[in-house]
C-alpha cells in the first residue's frame, strides 16, 4: 500500500513579493509532489485565515509558524496514512485545527498540504490531475475571465472598479478565445498608450490607466474588442467585478470616488442596469459588499435573470454561507477560492452544492500568485465552466492558461460553452 512518508512545508516568494507556502509531500512510492499557496488582496472578512506570523521580518506578512505548523502538528498525523482519501485526510487537518476558520494552523498550511496530497496521489497512479480529482466526468474546458483593466485594490489609479474582463463567449475551443482575448489585449495597450496613459500593469496582468470614470474602461475595450475584428456581445463579451465592499463607507453608502459621488445600494443598482442595458455585459462580480444582504436582494430580483451575479466576499467559497444565499435567492453565480475556505475537499463540498441548485462557479486566481497551476486542472475536474485567472500578461497567470492549453489538448473531445453559459440570461 501506497502512504505518506513525509511532509514539509518552506517559505517561498509569491507573484506580489510576499512570503507565501509551499508544501511537499513524498509518498512510500517515490513520488514527490508540490503545491504553493496564493495569496489574496480584496479578502472578505469570512475568508479562512491565512496565518501570517507579524513582525518586522517581511513586514509582518512572514509564514515560518505556517511552515512549522506543517512540518510539526500536520505531518505528524499524516505520515503513514493513504494520499488516496482526500477526504479523510482534509478532515483530520480540520480536527486537528480546531476552529471554524483554520485560526490554528492557518488556512495557508492546511492548504498547501491539501493540493500537494492531491497532486502526489495523481502522480502515483499516473494521472493528470484533472482526471484523478474529476474522473471521467472530467470534461468541460473552462471559459476564461481575462482581467485587462484593473482597478480598485489592484491598481493604484483613479477607477473604482476592481476588475473589467472579457470572456470569449463566441468561439468553440478554448485555444482560440485565448487568442482573440490576447489579440483584444494588445489593441487594448495600443489605444491606451495612444490616450497617452500609462501602459503599466496591474497585479493581475491588466493595464491600469486613470481614466475619467467607471464606464470609460469599458468603452475602451469595446473600442480594442472591435479593433481586433471581434463583435462585442457576440464573441467576446464583458464582465466586471466591483468589489464593492471595498468602496463601501462606515455610512453604507457606495462611495465612487472617480465620480465624486456616494450611491445607496438601490442607486448602484440603477447604476448597474444602465451600464447593462449599455454594453455586453454577461457577468457581475460582488457587485455589492458583502453584509449587504438586503441590497443583494434587490440586485438578484432586478439583474439577476439578464446577468450573472457573482458572489466572491459574499459566499467565500463556504458551504454554509452559500446554502444560506440560496435559500434567500441571493446571487446566481460563486466564486471558487480554495484558500478562502481552506481545503480541497471543501472546495469541491462548496462546488457541488451550487451546481445542485443551478448556481454557476467561477473557478478562481488571487492577486497573489504563483507558477502553480493547480486551478486549472481544478476547473476542469469539477467542469465549473468557468476560470477566472488574470490577463494575457504576468507568467504567475500564464502558466495557468498554458496548463489549460495542454489539457484541451489531452482531452481531444471536450465541451466548451461559450455563450450557452449565459443562455437562460436574457
Amino acid at each position: 500500500m501506497v502512504f505518506i512518508e513525509d511532509i514539509m512545508a518552506t517559505e517561498v516568494m509569491d507573484s506580489r513579493g510576499n512570503p507565501t507556502v509551499k508544501a511537499t509531500v513524498s509518498l512510500s512510492d517515490g513520488t514527490v509532489e508540490s503545491a504553493i499557496v496564493p495569496s489574496g488582496a480584496s479578502t472578505g472578512k469570512r475568508e479562512a485565515l491565512e496565518l501570517r506570523d507579524g513582525g518586522d521580518r517581511y513586514l509582518g506578512k512572514g509564514v515560518l509558524q505556517a511552515c512549522d505548523n506543517v512540518n510539526g502538528a500536520i505531518n505528524d498525523a499524516l505520515v503513514g496514512l493513504s494520499p488516496f482519501n482526500q477526504a479523510e485526510i482534509d478532515l483530520i487537518m480540520k480536527e486537528i485545527d480546531g476552529t471554524s476558520n483554520y485560526a490554528n494552523l492557518g488556512a495557508n498550511a492546511v492548504l498547501g498540504v491539501s493540493m500537494a496530497v492531491a497532486r502526489a496521489a495523481a502522480s502515483s497512479l499516473k494521472m493528470p490531475l484533472y482526471r484523478y480529482l474529476g474522473g471521467a466526468n472530467a470534461v468541460t474546458m473552462p471559459v476564461p475571465m481575462l482581467n485587462i483593466i484593473n482597478g480598485g485594490e489592484h491598481a493604484n489609479n483613479s477607477v473604482d472598479f476592481q476588475e473589467y474582463m472579457v470572456m470569449p463567449v463566441g468561439f468553440d475551443r478554448f485555444s482560440e478565445g485565448l487568442r482573440a482575448i490576447s489579440e483584444v489585449y494588445h489593441h487594448l495597450k495600443k489605444i491606451i498608450d495612444g490616450m497617452g496613459e500609462s501602459t503599466a500593469v496591474g497585479d493581475e496582468g491588466g493595464f491600469a490607466p486613470n481614466l475619467k470614470n467607471n464606464e470609460e474602461p469599458i468603452q475602451v475595450i469595446m473600442q480594442a474588442i472591435e479593433k481586433a475584428g471581434y463583435k462585442p456581445g457576440e464573441e467576446i463579451a464583458i464582465a466586471l467585478d466591483v468589489a464593492a465592499s471595498e468602496i463601501m463607507n462606515d455610512a453604507g453608502k457606495y462611495v465612487l470616488q472617480s465620480e465624486n459621488r456616494a450611491l445607496s445600494s438601490s442607486e448602484l443598482i440603477a447604476y448597474y442596469a444602465e451600464m447593462v442595458s449599455k454594453y455586453p455585459i454577461v457577468s457581475l462580480e460582488d457587485g455589492l459588499g458583502e453584509d449587504d444582504w438586503e441590497g443583494w436582494k434587490e440586485l438578484t430580483e432586478v439583474l439577476g435573470d439578464k446577468v450573472q451575479l457573482v458572489g466572491d466576499d459574499l459566499f467565500v467559497t463556504n458551504v454554509e454561507i452559500l446554502a444560506e444565499g440560496i435559500e434567500k435567492d441571493i446571487a446566481n453565480s460563486i466564486l471558487i477560492k480554495p484558500n478562502q475556505i481552506g481545503t480541497v475537499s471543501e472546495t469541491m463540498q462548496t462546488v457541488r452544492l451550487a451546481q445542485r441548485n443551478g448556481y454557476a462557479c467561477v473557478m478562481s486566481h488571487r492577486s497573489g500568485e504563483s507558477e502553480d497551476t493547480f486551478i486549472a486542472d481544478f476547473a476542469v475536474a469539477l467542469n465549473t465552466g468557468e476560470i477566472k485567472t488574470g490577463s494575457t500578461a504576468r507568467s504567475d497567470r500564464i502558466a495557468k492558461y498554458n496548463r489549460l492549453l495542454e489539457i484541451e489538448r489531452e482531452l481531444g473531445q471536450f465541451e466548451y460553452l461559450g455563450m450557452s453559459l449565459f443562455s437562460k440570461l436574457g
